[in-house]
C-alpha cells in the first residue's frame, strides 16, 4: 500500500489544495518500509488527485480539503483521512494499526460558492472558516 500525506516540516500540513511537498510511505501490513518526499511541483487542487494517482498511492492523509478535491480523490480511487493533525510519521503509523483520529466530515468551506476566505490559511487577511487551517 502507498500512503501520502499532505507534507510539510514534518508535520501534517493543514491545506490540501496549496501543499507544496507529499510524503509518501511505502507500507506492507502494519509496517512502514520506505518513505520519499515529493514535490507537487506547482501543482494544486484537483491537479493533484492525477499526480498522487500517478504515483500510484492508495490512502491519503490531509488536513482540510475542500469537496472539489475529494471528489476528485473519490474518482482516481484514492481514500481519504482529512482533519488530521501533528507528525506525519506519527499519523502514519496511527493509520497502520487503526488508531488515526480524523475527521470522515472534513471540510474545507473557503471555497463555498465561489467566495474565499483568506484567514490562517497562509493565504493573507480575512477570517477562516476551515476549522483546521494553520501555517
Amino acid at each position: 500500500m502507498r500512503v501520502a500525506v499532505t507534507y510539510e516540516n514534518g508535520e501534517v500540513y493543514q491545506h490540501f489544495g496549496h501543499t507544496e511537498q507529499f510524503k509518501i510511505y511505502v507500507t506492507e501490513e502494519k509496517e512502514i518500509l520506505s518513505s520519499e518526499i515529493v514535490d507537487t511541483n506547482g501543482s494544486g487542487h484537483g491537479a493533484l488527485a492525477g499526480m498522487l494517482s500517478g504515483q500510484k498511492v492508495d490512502t491519503l492523509i490531509c488536513g482540510g480539503i475542500g469537496q472539489g478535491a475529494k471528489d476528485a480523490l473519490a474518482q482516481a480511487g484514492i481514500s481519504l483521512y482529512g482533519g488530521v493533525t501533528g507528525g506525519a510519521d506519527a499519523a502514519v503509523k496511527a493509520f497502520l494499526e487503526g488508531n488515526l483520529s480524523y475527521n470522515p466530515d472534513v471540510a474545507c468551506s473557503h471555497h463555498e460558492n465561489g467566495h474565499e476566505h483568506h484567514g490562517d490559511c497562509g493565504h493573507g487577511g480575512g477570517e477562516c472558516r476551515h476549522g483546521r487551517c494553520g501555517k
